[in-house]
Parts: C-alpha cells; structure tokens; sequence
C-alpha cells in the first residue's frame, strides 16, 4: 500500500532519504558523520513547506512496516521549498553561501528522492513508487514528470527507461553530472 507520509515515520524515512542521496547528503549536512546527516534529514522531513518534507512524501507500506518512500513536490516551487532548508544550513552547518543549482524547474513534477529498503529490493516496490510518483503529478496538473539519475547508474536509468522516462540532457549539480529524465504526460 502507498500512502501519504506522517511526521512519526521519520524513523524509516529518513535513511531512505539519505541512501537515495548518496553523498550528496552530507554535502548538504557539511559532514560525513551518519548521525549529524541523520538529524539534518529529520529536522527537515518533520517539518512542514520544505523539499524534504512529510508533506512531500509518499511511502509504501507492507505488514505494518515502511519500505520504500518517494519525495516530490512541484518544480516552481523549489526556490521557495529550499529557503528555508539553505537558511537552517547556512546557521547551523556552516555553509555560508551555499547555493545548490536548481534541480528541477517551473512546469516539471520533480520527483526528488526515490529509495527502497535494501531488504525489499527486487520486488517492484521501486517501480510501484515511481507510478505513484507520475500519478501524483498528474492529478495536480502536471503534463512532465522529471527527475536526475546518476550517470553510472545504469540499473536506475534502465528502470526509469522502462518506466517512460527519455533523457532531456545532463545537468551538473553539486559536482555531479546527471542525467535529467523527463515523463511527458499523455
């Protein structure tokens, strides 16, 4: 089942988040210590009108337990969903002048984190995700759905692929280069 996420799932939520992100979230934390990371990601996935927010989060759930979760949230809104993140980063982890470069734009349905627990791995939960993830963009209105892969992730790009995402360019954020995949809605 997927629902939408509630302030008490941060528990599992968050290493999803982090695991999804790879480095890239302890860039984000300034540090490459798991439990200053850890509380970055769950100060922020509590709260509400953030890019990491319950509020723009959907988890699966099986047997009582959360899965897998996928984060997004409308790309016009990025710049003002991010304020209050670089803030809160800028006075508490000492990331002065810390401007990320936009990953997402007016117009898209950006789907910002999409992870599963490594135990339920194979067993379609990803893809059940990113089809909820295309399905909530669309009932808001949305006719492109987009996301950034990993260049040498060729097992995430095959999945998006197959999911009807095609390659729009590559996008360099935050020292890496992506590929920016788009789903146009029919």
């Amino acid at each position: 089942m997927i629902r939408p996420a509630e302030p008490s799932d941060y528990k599992f939520v968050v290493p999803l988040i982090i695991q999804a992100m790879g480095e890239l979230a302890g860039k984000f934390a300034n540090s490459s210590d798991p439990k200053i990371i850890e509380q970055l990601f769950e100060h922020f996935f509590k709260q509400k009108d953030n890019q990491y927010s319950y509020q723009n989060t959907l988890v699966f759930i099986e047997n009582d337990q959360v899965l897998g979760s996928i984060n997004a949230y409308d790309g016009a809104k990025l710049l003002e969903l991010r304020k209050t993140f670089l803030n809160h980063l800028t006075e508490n982890y000492n990331l002065i002048n810390f401007h990320p470069e936009p990953e997402t734009e007016a117009g898209e349905f950006y789907l910002d984190t999409i992870s599963v627990d490594p135990k339920a791995q194979g067993k379609g939960i990803g893809k059940a995700l990113i089809e909820a993830g295309v399905e909530w963009g669309k009932r808001i209105g949305h006719k492109r759905i987009g996301l950034l892969v990993e260049m040498e992730n060729h097992k995430a790009l095959k999945l998006y692929q197959n999911k009807g995402f095609n390659i729009q360019n590559q996008k360099l954020f935050m020292g890496g280069l992506y590929y920016h995949m788009v789903y146009t809605v029919q």
